[in-house]
């Protein structure tokens, strides 16, 4: 079971491997400002370098991420083996990436902000795979039961305890829009410069 901040830490790997990986692996410093981020994160938070560290070294020790030394370059890098650790293939990993940023989501939310991840068909797709890790041996996810005023249950994570999750006052339905969009601009910025280093 994951703490809140080895969570956050691994969801950053999980999502910056799959939606920037030219900036993957990933030093310290620059796993420091993904926690950080303000959107795509829920809660937001301020995590120090220490509180990263610490993180890195715990999944290392469950044997989540490897460390590495990219040709050149000084700092170490940090690399998530997610992905074989879990036993889960990229759409289930994007899935669980997602959940470990956001906490619970329905199936439409987890679809929609996977798209920077995989393309999932449709709902549908991503609900049957999101089943497939429910029906697991050990189950990675949760469907949680409807709440009260929503139309629809969400799936959490069984990588963390509930409680792990720190309580973060809601964003307004405008709020929650400005952050998808500014995350579409990041993607679609990271692209240009990929398509500008390409020559």
């Amino acid at each position: 079971m994951l703490d809140f901040e080895e969570a956050r830490v691994l969801g950053c790997l999980i999502e910056k491997s799959m939606t920037t990986p030219e900036y993957y692996p990933m030093t310290v410093n620059a796993l420091v400002a993904a926690c950080n981020q303000k959107n795509n994160r829920e809660p937001v938070v301020e995590f120090d370098a220490s509180t990263v560290a610490d993180a890195l070294a715990s999944l290392d020790r469950r044997g989540m991420i490897g460390v590495t030394r990219v040709s050149g370059g000084r700092a170490l890098k940090y690399a998530h083996h997610a992905g074989d650790a879990l036993r889960v293939d990229d759409e289930q990993l994007a899935l669980l990436g997602v959940l470990l940023l956001r906490g619970p989501q329905t199936t439409a939310e987890l679809r929609n902000r996977t798209d920077r991840y995989v393309a999932f068909g449709s709902v549908h797709h991503a609900e049957e795979r999101l089943q497939d890790l429910i029906d697991r041996d050990e189950p990675l996810v949760e469907h949680l039961e409807r709440e009260p005023g929503r139309k629809e249950r969400r799936y959490r994570s069984l990588l963390t305890e509930p409680a792990a999750r720190p309580v973060s006052i809601e964003a307004t339905p405008g709020e929650r829009e400005l952050e998808e969009r500014v995350a579409a601009l990041e993607e679609a910025l990271a692209e240009v410069l990929r398509r500008l280093d390409e020559g």
